[in-house]
């Protein structure tokens, strides 16, 4: 098979959720670029209907679903409605995700509660409901996004988000055991970490700390909207087809320091 055919996406279909704006809307566009049909859904209908038109032009098929991650039902109705018109779901970004800025000692329970609730639980949600799917046509591609910050302590200065961190490291775990239980089933389940990225949920703690995460990263400079789109692509396509369990980081060179 021709590298190019590795790549192609031509007539996947996927699913991304979270996908009204920041990492999530790189996600979507990026694998559009490539030849997917893509599911935008997001808790803000309006913004997934904006994603949803800018990924029509590209000349795929595209819809915007409204879902509430951690709500099953939200999550059961996207997964029939994309199998509804499509038949099928081969691919599945599980993007949507929530933080919280607090010191420790100050964090309050709700807030935990809605953080872990929103990264861990609606990542659970979406790969249960679609991988039922996924296991009766015997493939599919699950993509989690985690974090960098998942992989250990944060600097309480300028990341003070206990929860976020904690919930990323719950992602990678999730994403490795899963990967051991589907794998009979050749779904391929790996996740991506990003590093710094100027996103809206990110804006504040780039902000402050923004000289003190430069300095730690070799390549100098936080990530661009096209620098995720190589990732989500091999991940999910045919080139990562003996891949499954990984983590890929996306972070400048940040963990390597």
């Amino acid at each position: 098979m021709h590298v190019k055919e590795l790549f192609d996406l031509t007539g996947q279909v996927a699913i991304v959720t979270g996908g009204g704006r920041g990492l999530g809307e790189q996600f979507a566009t990026g694998l559009a670029e490539a030849g997917a049909h893509v599911i935008v859904c997001s808790r803000k209908l309006e913004s997934c209907e904006s994603v949803s038109e800018k990924i029509k032009e590209l000349g795929v098929e595209s819809l915007a679903i409204q879902c509430d991650i951690t709500n099953q039902e939200d999550v059961k109705n996207v997964v029939d409605t994309v199998i509804a018109q499509f038949g099928k779901i081969d691919i599945v970004v599980n993007n949507s995700g929530a933080t919280w800025g607090s010191k420790v000692e100050e964090m309050p329970l709700e807030a935990w509660q809605k953080v872990l609730q929103t990264n861990v639980t609606g990542t659970f949600l979406m790969a249960q409901e679609a991988g039922k799917h996924m296991i009766h046509a015997k493939k599919g591609k699950i993509i989690n996004i985690a974090s960098v910050a998942g992989f250990g302590g944060s600097h309480p200065e300028y990341m003070n988000s206990i929860g976020y961190n904690t919930s990323k490291g719950a992602v990678i775990t999730f994403t490795k055991d899963l990967a051991v239980k589907w794998g009979q089933h050749n779904i391929q389940v790996n996740a991506i970490a990003p590093g710094f990225f100027p996103t809206k949920m990110a804006a504040m703690t780039m902000r402050e700390g923004r000289d003190y995460f430069l300095e730690q990263t070799p390549l100098k400079r936080f990530g661009t909207d096209v620098d995720l789109k190589g990732a989500a692509v091999f991940l999910a396509s045919r080139a990562s087809d003996y891949v499954t369990g990984d983590v890929l980081v996306v972070d400048g060179g940040l963990l390597a320091t």
